[in-house]
């Protein structure tokens, strides 16, 4: 039942949920939560004042025998090698027999043999390798320790080619529906356990409150309640039910929530920075997911990249150990995730004592494992790491390894189905994910009620979204970023074209894909399928949430095709929602399809009608997140209600709505200095989405808060007076670039037109060696110019500006059309700088600098 109400933004409408049975174990403000919080410190939580949980939901006595049996008998060594988890990528067999570890994942561009596009066979024969090498040689004085085998399984098994690809979470929230995320979770354990995997690094539980977080589509909603409920569904889909006798059986994997804690709330949505949130918001907002998770099962916690006032959180003792594990009450294990130990202070990815100190019980070490082990087993036999905590970590992980049956399992080839592949990318999962899809599309705007469409008549299907299954489904499909998927790389998937066209010429219609939209014979209507390309973590962080800002190409094409009279439906792909004020006037209708998946006939389903004239489907899906007004994201007051709402929380139109939707402003009301065209920083910040890094001759370095150090200590950099600083000490060569994780721009036209790379900058300590300036390009490219003399020259603690043309750097050797790094900066002597801005501007034909 569907009803019509106003809420806090211009148009609101919301469904009775239901069908939401909220798994909230603990009340979070009775008892001691209920009492005024303590006088507080920066970063430092105060667990009497967290919601208490339950204890030793996965302690049995007969398995805590078996691990005091086991801890008396492992060495040293073997203990250290249970705490580390290393990739795919950079591990073999013979090297996780040798160290013992604990644990192995395949990350986001990890898979047997380098080959992304392998399936299922290849995946169970080297995931059987690993295990095999993990059992084989025991020790005389116990038995041997399997590994976990963890993977990103977060939307599907999207890694293992021809597997089933569900929506994104950001969709999901959509469909309000824990039922469903129950049965998604059962069917992505099925598709994963068939190719022997143990653990999937699923689900997100973050409560995002700025979309321009590149990884808010993982989220399912900026709701603390609606969250909180996916949470233990996806947990008991994924496990089994706590306590029955399917838990954890075959067909059934580990879970992982994640990632703890405040991954949504972080500052201006930046991937891995700062969330200034208080205890309170942390506690009710951030941390809604983690009791209903935990209360359902869960045996592992993720730690997140982020910090918390201040305070990384893979060193946050107060938050790991003091709320999660003795407040809380959580008897499993915490992971960090990748290397993400190397952004502690004092921390480098191959040497963290502080994190395990904190509470994290294994580390995700992917290429740093090898010297990880050798430093961590170093400072335990001297005493810097306590035996104590080593022993509770290794307690924590032999107890989810026993939970999960590993001592009492075949290998993963010999497991009762081993090599039954006929469950991935089943009939019966395609067809739930389907249903997934039209559940979670959202219908905002049906001018004049266009939809359904009539499949009976001729509709042209046109935009760079109609037939590319990769944009459809999203990143973390294939590999991390899947930015480069055709569709014969997802056998088995529907593109949203197919899908339509499968439906029209079923019913005697006919369907032609046009992607500029040209036609030859006039169509009666036409969809436009358009959005955002594929992306991952902060590769997809933004400055605005204005759609597109520079590319008007899809908005072209819409007012093309509504200016010769042509009724015009708008399916709009994204990972979150994002302020198109201009697509939605230029449509007659328009729907949110978010990141569906492999399934495109879904998003067809609720297109048309059927053969009596009906509906074959109702648009149910109902905005989990608000949809912004202007360019900039929602706010939220100290009440939580979210302030700068066009459609709010809960909105959506049905076939039984008729409501109309007047033109809309197209005003973004960006501020000047998010304006950011051909600006790489600027207003004191990185502009989104590139980075700064710093590395040495050891490593390199994000920065993701207000100050970092390159890992051998040879090189600083933080955030002042409206600028960045980059301080070398000298002695070893190392470097401050802006980089964009994998992102590519092609610079060539600018390049034609005379543009040059400017930095305006301040020098603090004149130049002790040679300074290069230079753009990356990827592995063995580079274009280095020397700088030292303008370094050296000029006014004295002043500010100034160095343009250089871009044709110079192509003249030293970079290819322009796949830049990585639009700025470099490298020295090995003494030196230090502020910058103000880094930009591309209008050249003045000045010659390139003497070599």
């Amino acid at each position: 039942m569907a009803r019509l109400h106003f809420m806090n933004g211009t148009f609101g409408h919301s469904r009775t949920l239901s069908k939401i049975v909220l798994a909230l174990a603990w009340g979070v403000a009775t008892g001691a939560a209920a009492q005024a919080a303590p006088t507080a410190v920066a970063g430092v939580a105060h667990p009497a004042a967290w919601p208490e949980g339950p204890r030793a939901l996965l302690i049995r006595p007969q398995t805590e025998s078996f691990i005091d049996g086991l801890l008396k008998t492992m060495t040293l060594d073997e203990k250290i090698g249970q705490m580390i988890q290393a990739d795919i990528a950079f591990v073999t067999p013979e090297e996780v027999q040798r160290y013992h570890l604990g644990s192995v994942l395949a990350g986001g561009n990890a898979a047997p043999g380098g080959d992304n596009h392998s399936g299922p066979r290849a995946w169970l024969d080297m995931v059987n390798a690993y295990y095999k090498a993990s059992t084989a040689g025991p020790s005389p004085a116990h038995p041997p320790i399997p590994i976990l085998f963890g993977i990103d399984a977060v939307h599907g098994d999207a890694k293992v080619r021809g597997t089933t690809i569900f929506p994104h979470n950001v969709g999901l929230g959509a469909a309000h529906d824990p039922a469903l995320i129950t049965q998604i979770g059962q069917a992505t354990a099925q598709e994963v356990a068939a190719t022997g995997i143990d653990w999937t690094f699923a689900p997100t539980v973050a409560v995002v409150r700025d979309v321009r977080w590149g990884r808010s589509y993982e989220s399912y909603s900026e709701d603390p309640k609606l969250v909180a409920s996916y949470a233990a569904a996806m947990v008991r889909g994924l496990q089994g039910d706590l306590g029955a006798p399917g838990f954890l059986a075959q067909g059934r994997t580990l879970s992982s929530v994640k990632h703890f804690l405040g991954d949504g709330g972080t500052l201006d949505g930046r991937d891995q920075g700062d969330d200034l949130a208080s205890e309170t918001q942390l506690r009710e907002i951030h941390a809604a997911g983690y009791p209903p998770a935990i209360a359902a099962g869960a045996a592992i916690v993720m730690a997140s990249y982020n910090g918390w006032q201040g305070v990384k959180m893979h060193a946050n003792q107060s938050l790991i150990t003091g709320v999660l594990k003795d407040r809380m009450g959580f008897n499993g294990f915490v992971v960090g995730d990748w290397n993400g130990q190397e952004e502690i202070p004092g921390c480098t990815k191959t040497s963290c004592p502080a994190a395990i100190d904190a509470g994290l019980d294994m580390l995700m070490a992917p290429d740093s494992w090898r010297v990880l082990y050798d430093n961590t087993l170093d400072q335990a036999r001297r005493g810097i790491i306590p035996a104590a905590r080593i022993d509770d970590a290794v307690r924590r992980i032999l107890r989810v390894k026993a939970l999960d049956g590993l001592f009492d399992r075949q290998a993963p080839a010999a497991r009762p189905g081993a090599g039954d592949f006929n469950t991935i990318g089943s009939v019966a999962h395609r067809a739930l994910a389907r249903q997934a899809v039209r559940e979670s599309l959202v219908l905002l705007k049906n001018q004049l009620q266009l939809l359904p469409l009539d499949p009976t008549r001729h509709i042209l299907v046109a935009g760079p979204g109609a037939d590319s299954i990769g944009q459809q489904a999203g990143g973390w499909t294939v590999d991390w970023q899947g930015a480069h998927n055709s569709n014969a790389d997802l056998p088995g998937a529907t593109s949203i074209y197919a899908g339509i066209k499968a439906a029209v010429e079923r019913a005697g219609g006919s369907a032609r894909l046009s992607v500029d939209g040209a036609f030859t014979d006039r169509p009666d209507a036409a969809i436009v399928v358009f959005g955002e390309t594929p992306y991952a973590e902060f590769v997809g962080d933004r400055e605005t949430v204005a759609f597109s800002p520079g590319d008007k190409s899809a908005l072209r094409l819409l007012k093309q095709l509504h200016a010769e009279g042509v009724p015009v439906v708008a399916v709009f792909l994204s990972g979150r929602p994002l302020w198109t004020n201009p697509e939605i006037n230029a449509s007659d209708a328009f729907v949110a399809a978010w990141l569906p998946g492999s399934e495109g006939e879904g998003v067809a389903d609720l297109l048309f009608k059927n053969a009596k004239g009906q509906p074959g489907f109702d648009f149910t899906g109902r905005l989990a997140f608000s949809w912004p007004a202007t360019g900039m994201p929602v706010t939220f007051d100290a009440a939580g209600r979210p302030r700068g709402v066009l459609f709010s929380r809960g909105y959506g139109l049905d076939y039984t709505t008729a409501k109309d939707v007047p033109q809309l402003s197209e005003d973004a009301q960006i501020p000047v200095d998010r304006l950011v065209e051909d600006s790489f920083f600027h207003a004191g910040h990185v502009t989104a989405p590139w980075s700064i890094y710093v590395s040495d001759t050891a490593a390199e370095v994000r920065l993701t808060m207000g100050e970092q150090q390159s890992p051998t200590g040879a090189l600083d950099t933080q955030h002042k007076d409206g600028g960045v600083s980059a301080a070398w000490r000298g002695g070893a060569l190392a470097s401050w670039r802006i980089g964009g994780g994998g992102r590519t721009v092609d610079m060539s036209a600018a390049a034609q037109a005379g543009k040059a790379l400017a930095i305006t900058f301040r020098v603090e300590q004149a130049p002790a060696g040679k300074v290069s300036l230079g753009l990356g390009c990827g592995e063995a490219c580079a274009g280095k110019i020397e700088v030292t003399a303008q370094m050296r020259s000029g006014p004295s603690h002043g500010w100034r500006t160095l343009a250089l043309p871009l044709t110079c750097f192509a003249k030293a050797g970079a290819d322009l059309s796949k830049i990585e790094d639009p700025l470099v900066l490298q020295t090995d002597g003494a030196f230090a700088l502020t910058i103000e801005r880094v930009e591309l501007i209008q050249g003045d034909g000045a010659p390139c600098p003497a070599a």
